[in-house]
This record gives structure tokens, C-alpha cells and sequence, in this order.
């Protein structure tokens, strides 16, 4: 029988104790991360995840989730959700309910979410409306012009936007998508993301958490990984999966880690920013890597009392 162990990105911590109390009691590595996951994303206090996130450029907040099971290479997920305060667990019920598709988007991910009894909430807090609204910068420009045609005024209003976007930041403090993986006692690995993606996002924009081989990958030949960070970059150079090849060639985990992240490095990005990657064994073994030194993640086992936080390898 194996050992059960459960890993997650910063910020995890808020819910990887209650994820090991059902490893702990014989549960399933698929309810412990769906478990550790929606902890996350009832706290409110983190605008990267769930209720409180931050919204995308019309103020409307978007999320995105995902699970893999490492056995079967099952997918369930979903993209640009709104309303809806726990998308692990629709992208659980997609995994388990609707078995001829892997990812819903939108309007369609919000109409499967309603079918099978999920509850709405309102997940623009409060908190979250102050930081977008200190995010508009003040402008001395007209958006609306002289122009003599609609259509020369629509154009202008378009571009106006988008350099309104280019300008926004995300807040200080802790953030970024949130990975969780877990292997139980019966040898099964499952990886989780959740995520309300980049703040002030083109209305629409889905990231790497929604989607397999970028953001999350599990396999039990090699085992699981889950990046956080800039999205588009892995959904370019398949980082997860990337990880994952690696150790089934037999690298170390970090070594995995640090060689996927090179290769998206690689990558001509006028938007780059960091890129971090988590990775965690079927024999337990776990490690992970980051652009930038101070970079950690969390584990815990079964005779831990507490999250552990342990470095992340710098590329």
C-alpha cells in the first residue's frame, strides 16, 4: 500500500490540511484535491482563485479548473465560468458526468453547472471591485472622438480599451493559479487547478489550468505536474507534459521541473512573466521550480501536522 502524500502551489496551505484528513481516513486522491481546491476558492482573502477573484477587463470575474487522473488520463474541466463560486467541482462533475467531452467553456459550462444542481454566488467581493477600480487610471483622453463615421468611433473606443488593459497590473501581494496533487493509498495520482486567471484578461481568455498538457498533466508512468504563472507560454510549450516526459525518462524531479521551464524560456514573449511548475512521483518523490529565487511549495504526509514548505529549484 503506498504512502499518501498531497503537494500544492503557494497558497495551497488554506487547504491541504483538510485534503490530508481524507487521505488519512483511506480516501481518494480525486476527493482529497477536489476538497483542498474548494477550501481555496472560499477564501476570499485570495483574488486569484474563486469567490474574490479578480475579474477580467469588464469587471466580470472568470474562472477556470481542471482534474486529471493519473490512472486513466481522465480530463474533466472548465473555462471562463462566471457565477459559479466551486469550478473544481463542475470540472469534476464534467470528468465524471460527462464522459464524451473534456472541457466546457462559458455560457455552456455555466448551463451544465445549473443542470446538475451547483449553486450561483456573486463573485466579485467587494475587495475585489476596490482593486479593479483603483486599476483605471485616469485619463485626460476622450474615448469617444470627433470622428464623422460610427465606425471610425468604434475603432478608436476598441483601441482605447485595449491600451487601458495593457496598463493594468496585477496587485501586490501573493498571487497566481493554485495546484494541488495527490496520491492516496491505493497508488492512484490526481492533479487539480484552480484559477480566476490573469486579472484585467480579455473577456474570454481561457489559460493553461483549463487545459491538458499546458497547465496540468497526470500520468502514472511518470506521475503529475501543474504550472501557475504566465498560461500562455506553457499552453506554447506543453509544459506539464513536458515535466511528466522527463521523469518517465527517469530524470529527478526537480531536474524535470528546471528543463521544462528552460525550454518555454526559449520562447520570443513580449508579455513574459514568471513561470513556475510543480511535480510530484508515483513513488512520492516531489520537487518543483521557479523563475525567480524565493519560490516554495507546500507538502504534507500522513504524519504531518501541518503544511511544509519547501523550496522551489531556480531555473
Amino acid at each position: 500500500m503506498t504512502d499518501a502524500i498531497i503537494i500544492g502551489s503557494e497558497r495551497s496551505e488554506v487547504g491541504l490540511p483538510q485534503a490530508m484528513d481524507v487521505l488519512r481516513d483511506g480516501g481518494t486522491a480525486l476527493d482529497a484535491v477536489e476538497v483542498a481546491l474548494r477550501a481555496c476558492e472560499d477564501n476570499v482573502a485570495d483574488h486569484y482563485v474563486g469567490t474574490g477573484g479578480l475579474p477580467n477587463a469588464q469587471g466580470v470575474v472568470e474562472l477556470d479548473a481542471s482534474l486529471m487522473i493519473g490512472s486513466s488520463r481522465a480530463f474533466g474541466a472548465v473555462g471562463a465560468l462566471k457565477d459559479y463560486p466551486h469550478p473544481i467541482s463542475v470540472a469534476r462533475a464534467v470528468l465524471e458526468r460527462l464522459p464524451q467531452h473534456c472541457l466546457l467553456v462559458g455560457e455552456g459550462a455555466a448551463l451544465f453547472a445549473a443542470e446538475h444542481g451547483f449553486a450561483t454566488a456573486e463573485l466579485l467581493t467587494a475587495e475585489s471591485r476596490r482593486l479593479f477600480r483603483d486599476a483605471l487610471a485616469p485619463s485626460d483622453e476622450a474615448v469617444e472622438g470627433e470622428q464623422t463615421a460610427s465606425q471610425e468611433g468604434d475603432e478608436a473606443y476598441r483601441l482605447a480599451a485595449i491600451e487601458l488593459v495593457d496598463r493594468f497590473a496585477p496587485h501586490d501581494g501573493p498571487w497566481g493559479t493554485i495546484n494541488v496533487i495527490a496520491l492516496d493509498r491505493h497508488g492512484e495520482m490526481v492533479v487539480g487547478v484552480s484559477t480566476s486567471g490573469y486579472p484585467w484578461k480579455y473577456p474570454g481568455r481561457i489559460g493553461d489550468s483549463a487545459i491538458p498538457g499546458a497547465g496540468t498533466w497526470c500520468d502514472l508512468d511518470g506521475g503529475g505536474a501543474a504550472c501557475t504563472g504566465r498560461g500562455e507560454l506553457s499552453m506554447r510549450s506543453g509544459t506539464a507534459r513536458t515535466v511528466v516526459d522527463a521523469l518517465v525518462r527517469g530524470d529527478e524531479v526537480e531536474k524535470a521541473c528546471r528543463t521544462a521551464l528552460a525550454d518555454a524560456a526559449d520562447l520570443p514573449d513580449a508579455f513574459r512573466a514568471e513561470l513556475r511548475v510543480l511535480a510530484l512521483t508515483p513513488d512520492g518523490r516531489h520537487g518543483g521550480a521557479a523563475g525567480q529565487s524565493g519560490a516554495t511549495y507546500a507538502v504534507m504526509t500522513t504524519t504531518s501536522t501541518e503544511p511544509e514548505i519547501h523550496p522551489r529549484s531556480v531555473l
